[in-house]
């Protein structure tokens, strides 16, 4: 400890220290090795059942086709537009969480992909639906900022580059 430390803080009996360990050991060991461990089982079991949803998806995409003869082409690629849409951003959710397991942490610029991914699949349903401009350009202008914030974070970065 430095030497201003020593002055600051108050002198603690040995007893008083012995004490103070060995009440904190206990949440000690809760906070350093159960907690990371129930955090990863419960992060890989979301990554497992988002597979399985994603999973769930592709086989409605292929019971979708039979609709083509009964409700036309377009309507059915509009909706398998859609799905493919959702399941692009499943698959955004499923790498964040992928690297939340890997690095410990999850980095700013898989959030940003997320939203992006989610935020132009949206734009891109607007097609198919009643839309007014203002939506359409509010839209627009958040997957801007999001672009820009994208850029700015991978550029600062303290990790290696990976546009």
């Amino acid at each position: 400890m430095s030497n201003f430390a020593e002055t600051i803080l108050p002198k603690q009996a040995p007893e008083q220290a012995a004490q103070m360990e060995k009440t904190s050991r206990p949440w000690e060991y809760l906070a350093t090795n159960i907690y990371p461990c129930i955090v990863r089982a419960l992060t890989g079991m979301s990554i497992v059942v988002l597979c399985l949803w994603m999973l769930a998806g592709v086989i409605v995409l292929l019971l979708d086709l039979r609709q083509v003869l009964t409700d036309g082409w377009a309507h059915v690629a509009e909706r398998a537009i859609i799905d493919t849409l959702i399941m692009l951003a499943l698959l955004e959710v499923i790498r964040t969480l992928q690297a939340y397991l890997k690095l410990g942490r999850v980095r700013v610029t898989f959030i940003l992909d997320t939203a992006l991914v989610v935020l132009i699949g949206e734009l891109m349903g607007l097609w198919f639906k009643e839309y007014s401009a203002d939506k359409v350009l509010l839209g627009v202008a958040v997957i801007t900022i999001l672009v820009i914030l994208r850029i700015v974070t991978n550029r600062y970065s303290p990790e290696p580059h990976s546009l």
